[in-house]
């Protein structure tokens, strides 16, 4: 790398301004003002160098998904920092990473800034539908390439507007990650290895995942023979949840499963401990919440035994197509690195960035949008989650891949972490290694 692009490098990592300076600011200014490392504005010459956006939720209430990406850049960064070789030329590559705070408007404000001041070559968005819509959003609106992954698929597809059965309306936006379907077959297995009333209590938020879910994966739970117990849509920052736990409680609802953003769950589960509804649950099925050490830490005694579901485990059998290092290789080094215990997403983000890079390598020409978009439209990669193919549906612009349960229990004696992650079944991979058996909550 040269000494321009070892500058270009520095400045993609420099600290974003504060939301007032952004917004106070307008037209070309405005922009120069939201990205002051923009390469562009330094007179960087573009033409031997990609450039990749990539946006997650690094601070605020969604904090726990962007907690190990940068980490995870600097693996990648390394393994690029001789270039990427597409079509029989060397680029030079620079990631420029932006935090959208768990902002809607600022990541769509971010979006918008990569595209316009900084001319990325392709946008990679990951984590939840508060960070991905608005990216993908701006990049389909600007002719720029994008590829997500870690929200359910019907969110990001419908839930931008596409129709079932109608042609799709996207050109430029590739999503890859789990769907309602997953999550039924995953859901189904899992609740069959406790004996229950098969009565479930389901709280869904007034939200992208949560009228997703409630349109989708309820009536497919009920296909399964579960009966459905929906306390009703409630808004993200509720703090009252004593009518929800009371309709739960009358209707002994022994399986209790959710889709809140974190804050939410840790305030309901808490309540719902206090009037006695946790004690009478067998199996806790939480998702959106409870993919996180720090999140289930928070909760002190009340997460142990939750059940969870998970998109990457350190034990899934797939190595990085970027980096090459195993899952195990990645989750123990993180540890050592940061002095953290191993998070999934990890394995979502390096996936995120396998393929992303996958695409560009096969594109033939990185610096043509058209025909990065066109590589997306046909890849198919194994990453560190497993195999991402974008020929086989189950709609145009979507691949679909797995999702694993799971269930947070007490370390074993020795361990300098407080709870361990365990894999409880596989339905949906059976690549994947089941580790353990699902206790219950109560």
């Amino acid at each position: 790398m040269n000494a321009n692009d070892k500058k270009i490098a520095e400045t993609a990592r420099e600290p974003m301004p504060s939301r007032r300076t952004v917004l106070g600011a307008g037209g070309a200014v405005g922009l120069a003002l939201l990205n002051p490392g923009s390469i562009f504005a330094q007179g960087a010459d573009g033409a031997n160098t990609i450039r990749v956006g990539f946006i997650s939720p690094r601070t605020g209430a969604l904090a726990g998904f962007g907690e190990a990406d940068g980490y995870v850049l600097e693996l990648a960064r390394k393994s690029l920092a001789g270039g990427l070789t597409v079509g029989g030329k060397k680029y030079a590559v620079v990631i420029l990473d932006r935090d959208t705070q768990s902002d809607p408007a600022r990541a769509s404000q971010l979006a918008k800034a990569l595209i316009n001041s900084d001319k990325v070559d392709l946008m990679l968005a990951i984590s939840t539908p508060e960070t991905i819509n608005p990216v993908s959003d701006a990049c389909e609106a600007a002719g720029v390439p994008c590829l997500s992954t870690v929200m359910p698929w019907e969110a990001w597809y419908f839930g931008r507007g596409a129709k079932p059965g109608a042609p799709s309306p996207f050109k430029w936006t590739y999503h890859f990650s789990f769907g309602v379907g997953e999550f039924a077959k995953c859901y189904a297995s899992q609740w069959a290895l406790l004996p229950t009333n098969k009565k479930v209590g389901v709280l869904y938020p007034n939200d992208a995942d949560g009228n997703a879910i409630r349109a989708n994966l309820a009536p497919a739970l009920e296909k399964a023979g579960f009966t459905i117990v929906d306390a009703g849509p409630y808004e993200d920052g509720t703090t009252d949840y004593s009518a929800q736990i009371a309709k739960f409680k009358a209707e002994k609802c022994e399986i209790f499963n959710t889709f809140p953003i974190p804050p939410d769950f840790a305030a309901f589960w808490r309540q719902a401990a206090q009037q006695g509804y946790t004690k009478t649950v067998k199996i806790a099925q939480v998702a959106k919440f409870g993919l996180f050490p720090s999140n289930v830490e928070a909760l002190g005694s009340l997460g142990f035994n939750l059940a969870s579901a998970c998109y990457w485990h350190k034990t899934f059998p797939y190595k990085s197509a970027l980096t090459g290092i195993s899952g195990v290789e990645l989750a123990n080094s993180y540890e050592k690195s940061s002095g953290k215990q191993w998070t999934q997403q990890l394995g979502a983000t390096m996936a995120l960035l396998d393929a992303g890079f996958e695409a560009l390598k096969t594109s033939a020409d990185p610096k043509n949008m058209a025909n990065v978009a066109k590589a997306l439209s046909t890849l198919q990669v194994t990453t560190m989650i497993g195999k991402v193919d974008f020929t086989k549906g189950p709609v145009p612009n979507v691949s679909n891949t797995s999702i694993i349960g799971t269930q947070w229990v007490k370390a074993p004696a020795g361990s300098k972490y407080k709870y361990d992650y365990v894999i409880t079944e596989n339905a949906t991979d059976p690549n994947v290694p089941v580790g353990a058996k699902l206790l219950p909550y109560a």
